[in-house]
């Protein structure tokens, strides 16, 4: 006779725990978890939106997912977004993790996720970054939006072993700059710029990475791009259509990055076309793709919920044999039967 699983939960500690302690175990995790959902190992629909008609800038996302594989494991993440929050130097971002068994259905475990999205994002950037950059590990950083999900991005492009001789930073609240100033100097030995301005913040930059709040468009000077950087466009709507033309655009799913007006979606909408698209992340991993060195290079990765299963799903095992997770064995009211 099958037997419902027991169910976990897993706090924020126990995720940072198994996180930081595995990192590039996580690394390959993400790195599968692409590999499995373009070989077609994966379920992976549309996010849905929660907006608050009266707070437009706040929303909370639903992201469902199964992941195939070896992970077999099926799961939604639901994760908001309130900028507001830091205002009162709360996080902007919070999220719990559903991970279900595929098989049964059962569920298996509620994890904190807000790390598990930030390291998921994070991790996927510094994989695309040093294959779609003609010199990676090396050059100059610049970071538009200096919130938890840059500093995150930064942690792992340091992890992979990334020297940078020069990091500037630009977010539309100076004291957020400063603060992350702080964090990298404190933390990760790095002295950063400041500036005033985000053209003096891009300009020769090798790597930037967006990670902002924008909801609409607003970098219109395809100039500030001459010089052909690596952009991990992680923020999804800072550029505007023009300068999306004007690149060479690589995604991590082309049908979920033309959707909810994100700068892709803009242009394939002006362009009446997606072949501004020149391929995927997994293209240019498996060299289908060659990163153009004339153009600048952006990546829009949507974020596949797969990401989150994958990631999710080490955690889960690493916390459960550490025991780290908490195990509540009559969580099930009602699994037999008769």
């Amino acid at each position: 006779m099958a037997a419902a699983p027991i169910f976990h939960v897993v706090p924020g500690s126990a995720v940072k725990t198994a996180i930081d302690g595995n990192r590039q175990k996580v690394f390959e995790a993400v790195e599968a978890a692409y590999r499995f959902h373009v070989a077609g190992e994966s379920v992976n629909p549309n996010s849905y939106f929660l907006h608050y008609p009266d707070n437009p800038t706040a929303r909370i996302i639903a992201l469902p997912a199964h992941l195939g594989g070896e992970v077999k494991k099926s799961g939604i993440k639901w994760i908001s977004s309130f900028p507001s929050n830091r205002a009162g130097n709360l996080a902007r971002a919070s999220a719990v993790q559903i991970l279900n068994d595929a098989t049964t259905g059962y569920p298996l475990a509620c994890i904190e996720a807000s790390l598990i999205s930030a390291t998921r994002t994070a991790a996927s950037a510094a994989l695309a970054a040093e294959h779609m950059s003609p010199a990676p590990f090396d050059g100059t950083l610049s970071i538009i939006g200096t919130g938890v999900i840059a500093r995150s991005t930064v942690e792992w492009l340091l992890f992979r072993n990334w020297k940078f001789r020069n990091v500037s930073l630009y977010d539309v609240d100076r004291n957020e700059a400063e603060r992350f100033a702080m964090w990298l100097r404190n933390q990760e030995g790095l002295e950063a710029e400041l500036h005033s301005s985000l053209q003096g913040a891009l300009r020769d930059a090798s790597l930037i990475v967006f990670t902002t709040t924008a909801i609409e468009p607003y970098v219109a000077d395809e100039k500030l791009f001459a010089h052909s950087p690596t952009v991990l466009h992680l923020s999804l709507r800072d550029l505007s259509v023009n300068v999306i033309l004007a690149s060479q655009n690589i995604v991590d799913d082309v049908e979920h990055c033309l959707r909810a007006n994100t700068s892709l979606h803009l242009a394939e909408t002006a362009r009446g076309s997606r072949d501004f698209i020149s391929g995927t992340l997994v293209d240019v991993l498996d060299g289908k793709l060659e990163p153009d060195p004339g153009k600048a290079r952006v990546f829009s990765p949507f974020g596949l919920g797969v990401l989150d299963i994958a990631v999710s799903d080490f955690v889960l095992q690493e916390a459960v044999t550490s025991g780290t997770a908490l195990a509540i064995p009559d969580f099930f009211s009602n699994s037999v039967r008769w």
